[in-house]
């Protein structure tokens, strides 16, 4: 299992998680993920989903 993962949404980048203790800690990439920043999750499919969820109500420049 990888100590990192790129997180991503609409092939924007919405993060990086690194692995702490608890789980994985989230380090936005930008600014509209910033209400992810430090938050930890269990695993990178959580993340990935909180970002997903995030990112719904916004519309993300291509």
């Amino acid at each position: 299992m990888s100590d990192t993962y790129i997180i991503e949404v609409g092939s924007q980048p919405a993060g990086i998680i690194v692995r702490a203790p608890g789980g994985y800690q989230f380090f936005a990439a930008s600014h509209h993920f910033n209400r992810l920043e430090g938050q930890i999750f269990r695993n990178a499919r959580e993340a990935e989903r909180a970002a997903r969820q995030l990112a719904s109500g916004m519309t993300l420049a291509a």
